[in-house]
């Protein structure tokens, strides 16, 4: 059950659907098959061109989607997940009969591609999953080519369990002190079974997704706005830190996720459900984060279904309104306030150029260039603002792609 589940969120990925869209597709299944199945499609899509590679070499000529979906399935699950191959390949020939009369024919030369496949040696040699061109070529400008294979081998690692703790709470048995302050599972976890989850001791959270609000450094009693705050992690970490917090997003839905977050944690903050741009405060703000919307390019390590549900369409108009988020963000601070700004993109476009942009766009506004523990100062960008990538920490697990700069307004 749980690879006909894996195969059909694949397909739906196909047809422009996110993984995390699709929940409602595997309600029919028990709980550990649906877990199982979301794992199998995320690693198939993950290790795709691998497989890919794997296939070709077997098959007289391209199979029909859907088949070779199937076969992707397979290879990954016996060679990345090493599954035993007898019963991988009985289970796809029993997959690729359900279908139809296309399934039904090909179900031979399934069996034929898989046991052979199951005898492949070189997985692990095999280059990892490239990223499409409408996002490698921007990247590969920016970056380098070097650099862009580095990331492409970060994503097919995948993403280990982060977790931000509550001062002073408990660190969970197992994790890893990072350099910059997050906590690191080492290992497969269950988040609801771990030790302090229900106490609300800490919560999941990227540890390049947690320095944003390292970067602006709040303190107690500062009234502090995180616009565009839903899921809420950021959240966490300015009420956690004694800020008196509003938390304002377009999302009435995406901010009960938040509530619920601070009602497990024992924090409390202000949710406006708003759009930020039409929102305006009675009194200014000591401090603002505008986590903006973006192309979330440097999230695709843990979603590695975003490069085949995105064509690069609408990434201009992203950077638009981030420009016009950050314009108004600046003017609910008070004079001498302070905004850190940040994206979980891999592009400048949506980063590096926003900054520097606003810099020419708002006379008197400045770049405070981050001093936080962990931090090494090859990340720092020629703006002061600071570039994190996916293979950067890579014998650690890795990272998100984050962009993110702290902005002082004249006082």
């Amino acid at each position: 059950m749980a690879r006909k589940g894996a195969l059909r969120l694949i397909q739906g990925v196909r047809e422009g659907r996110s993984l995390g869209d699709q929940t409602g597709a595997l309600r029919s299944l028990p709980v550990a098959d649906q877990a199982r199945a979301a794992r199998l499609a995320a690693e198939t899509l993950r290790h795709q061109g691998r497989a890919d590679r794997v296939i070709e070499g077997l098959v007289n000529r391209k199979p029909a989607p859907q088949i070779a979906d199937v076969l992707r399935l397979a290879v990954v699950e016996m060679l990345e997940l090493g599954a035993p191959g007898h019963g991988v390949v009985g289970a796809a020939v029993d997959l690729t009969r359900t279908l139809g009369a296309r399934g039904q024919a090909a179900a031979g030369m399934v069996n034929a591609v898989l046991r052979k496949a199951a005898a492949f040696e070189g997985w692990a040699d095999l280059p990892p999953q490239p990223l499409p061109d409408w996002l490698r070529s921007p990247l590969v400008e920016a970056y380098g080519d070097t650099v862009m294979r580095a990331i492409e081998a970060a994503h097919q690692q995948g993403a280990p369990l982060d977790l931000t703790l509550k001062p002073g709470a408990t660190p969970v048995p197992g994790a890893e002190a990072l350099p910059t302050g997050s906590w690191r599972m080492t290992g497969p976890a269950q988040v609801s079974t771990l030790p302090g989850f229900e106490a609300g001791d800490w919560w999941v959270q990227d540890a390049a997704a947690a320095l944003p609000v390292r970067l602006l450094d709040p303190r107690p009693g500062e009234r502090i706005a995180d616009l565009c705050a839903a899921p809420g992690g950021k959240t966490l970490q300015l009420a956690a830190a004694g800020a008196w917090v509003t938390a304002v997003d377009i999302s009435e839905g995406r901010l009960r996720r938040v509530t619920e977050n601070l009602t497990r944690c024992g924090l409390t903050a202000d949710l406006v459900a708003a759009d930020v741009l039409d929102w305006r405060p009675d009194t200014a703000f000591d401090a603002i984060l505008l986590d903006a919307p973006c192309s979330a390019t440097g999230t695709i390590r843990r979603h590695p279904d975003l490069p085949f549900i995105r064509d690069g369409h609408g990434i201009a108009e992203l950077i638009e309104l981030q420009a016009a988020l950050l314009d108004h963000a600046l003017t609910l601070l008070r004079p001498g306030g302070r905004l850190v700004f940040a994206t979980c993109s891999l592009i400048p476009d949506e980063g590096e150029v926003q900054v520097a942009e606003a810099l020419e766009r708002h006379p008197g506004v400045s770049v405070e260039r981050p001093d936080l523990p962990g931090l090494d100062p090859a990340w720092i960008t020629e703006e002061g603002g600071l570039r994190l990538r996916p293979d950067y920490w890579s014998d650690r697990g890795g990272m998100d792609g984050f962009y993110m700069a702290r902005l002082r307004t004249p006082s």
